[in-house]
C-alpha cells in the first residue's frame, strides 16, 4: 500500500511543485490541506482550486481564524508580543497551522506531513518543532531536501503542466495580524519598496491629515471594544487595521536575523497589531508597579 502524506498548501509556487514531487520522486499519495488564519476567502478558494487542477488525492480548507484571534493573537497582546522591533505575525500562525496539519493527517492516516520550505527560513523550524513534538509523524521537505531554486521549480511546474495560481513577483504571507513582504527587488536594502507592495497601509502622502481619537476597553488584558462597541476579538482586530493603516500606522521596512544565522529583508504591515499593542502596554502604565513593569518585559 502506498503511503499517504499530508502536505502544507498553499497555492503558491512551491508547494504547488511539491504535490508532483512528492508523488514521483518520494513514490506517496499526496493529500492537501490549506489552513485560514486570515489569508481571506479569495486565497482560500484559490489554494482549493489549484489542488484540484493539479490533481492531489483530497484536499482540506481549514478554518482557524477565530481560534488564532481567541487563542494566539490574544496572549501576543496580552505579551506585548514585538521581535525586532516588528509584531509577530507569521511567525504566531504557524503553530497553529501545524497542529491542524497534524488533526487532518492523523484522521487520513497520513504517515507524514510535508511542508514546501526552504532550508534558508525560519518557517523550517516553526512548523518542524510542533510536528516533532507534538506528533510521531515524519517530516519531508522535498524544497530544501533537493536543494531547489525557484527557477528550477518553476521549471519543473511548466514540465508537468502546473498552471501557477498567482501573479506577484513577491513572497506575501498574510494572516488577521498582519502581512510579511520579501523577495525581488526588495532584497536589496537599497532598494526603497515600492508602494504597490503595501495593502492595509496609507502611504505618508496619502494617509489621512486629521488626528483621530480612538478608545479601546479591555477585560483582563484582552481588547472587549474600540470606540465604545463590543465586538469578538477578530472584528476589533480587523476594525484597529483599518483604523490605523488610514493613517499610514504599521509599516516596517527591517533587516531580520534568521535562525540558520543569514539577514533577510523583510517589510511588515502591522497597522491593528501596533495600535493594540501600543493601548495594551498603555494600560499595564496605568496597573503595574515598576517591578512589574520591567518583568513584564523580561518576561515577553
Amino acid at each position: 500500500m502506498t503511503d499517504k502524506v499530508l502536505l502544507a498548501f498553499s497555492g503558491g509556487l512551491d508547494t504547488s511543485v511539491c504535490v508532483k514531487l512528492l508523488e514521483e520522486k518520494y513514490n506517496v499519495e499526496v493529500i492537501t490541506a490549506c489552513v485560514d488564519v486570515g489569508q481571506g476567502e479569495e486565497e482560500m478558494e484559490k489554494a482549493k482550486t489549484s489542488a484540484a487542477n493539479i490533481g492531489g488525492l483530497k484536499h482540506y480548507n481549514i478554518d482557524a481564524k477565530e481560534e488564532f484571534a481567541n487563542e494566539y493573537i490574544a496572549r501576543g497582546i496580552k505579551a506585548n508580543a514585538e521581535y525586532e522591533g516588528y509584531p509577530l505575525s507569521t511567525a504566531f500562525a504557524r503553530p497553529l497551522i501545524a497542529l491542524k496539519l497534524i488533526e487532518v493527517a492523523e484522521k487520513e492516516g497520513a504517515t507524514a506531513i510535508a511542508h514546501g520550505c526552504t532550508g534558508k527560513g525560519n518557517d523550517q523550524f516553526r512548523f518542524e518543532a510542533v510536528i516533532r513534538a507534538m506528533s510521531d509523524l515524519d517530516i519531508i521537505a522535498p524544497i530544501r531536501e533537493m536543494n531547489l531554486t525557484r527557477t528550477e521549480e518553476r521549471e519543473y511546474a511548466e514540465s508537468k503542466g502546473i498552471k501557477l495560481n498567482y501573479d506577484k513577483i513577491y513572497s506575501i504571507d498574510e494572516n488577521l495580524w498582519g502581512r510579511a513582504i520579501e523577495g525581488d527587488v526588495l532584497e536589496d536594502p537599497a532598494n526603497e519598496p515600492p508602494e504597490d507592495i503595501y495593502e492595509w497601509t496609507a502611504s505618508w502622502e496619502d494617509a489621512k491629515a486629521e488626528p483621530e481619537k480612538v478608545s479601546i476597553e479591555f477585560e483582563e488584558g484582552i481588547p472587549v471594544a474600540i470606540n465604545g462597541e463590543m465586538m469578538p476579538l477578530i472584528d476589533i482586530i480587523q476594525k484597529a487595521n483599518e483604523i490605523a493603516g488610514s493613517h499610514g500606522i504599521g509599516r516596517v521596512d527591517t533587516i531580520e536575523n534568521r535562525m540558520i544565522g543569514i539577514k533577510s529583508r523583510e517589510i511588515y504591515e502591522t497597522p491593528g497589531a501596533k495600535l493594540l499593542i501600543a493601548a495594551h502596554q498603555a494600560l499595564e502604565e496605568l496597573v503595574l508597579t515598576t517591578d512589574e513593569l520591567r518583568f513584564a518585559e523580561y518576561m515577553s
